[in-house]
């Protein structure tokens, strides 16, 4: 992968964003702005993380970040790149590419799917189904 400055644009989508329990591993990196990638992804609660996985139908939510290729190496090694997750390119809804940490399907095989995309929106509660109100009451007849 070439490491000129366009390739430094990192997009993140979980603990990584301003907020979060590892955002301050991202000090010094310039914020671009809030994004969201193109519908084509999927997005995994791993309960202490999230996970991108290729192949899907969700536009993650996420920000985009210039970085420097020493902050990309410190980040490679905590995200345990290649063992854990793999740094790769992903589309976004502007139509530009940014670099991201992903993790590979079988890896993350029976985990929630976040189905709006939003690591932060995690913890919101679900909608019910409308075929589920009242199951469960009364006595059966």
């Amino acid at each position: 992968m070439q490491a000129d400055a366009e390739n430094l644009r990192l997009f993140v989508y979980g603990t990584l964003l301003s907020g979060e329990r590892e955002h301050a591993l991202l000090e010094g990196a310039e914020l671009i702005g809030a994004v969201r990638t193109a519908p084509s992804y999927t997005l995994v609660d791993l309960g202490p993380y999230a996970a991108l996985v290729e192949r899907g139908t969700v536009s993650v939510t996420g920000e985009l970040y210039r970085i420097d290729r020493k902050m990309r190496f410190r980040l490679d090694v905590k995200r345990e790149v290649p063992v854990l997750f793999q740094r790769i390119f992903v589309a976004l809804e502007d139509g530009t590419r940014a670099e991201t940490y992903a993790m590979k399907d079988e890896q993350v095989r029976g985990k929630r799917r976040l189905a709006d995309g939003d690591w932060r929106q995690r913890f919101a509660p679900r909608p019910r189904a409308e075929g589920l109100r009242g199951v469960g009451r009364g006595r059966p007849r």
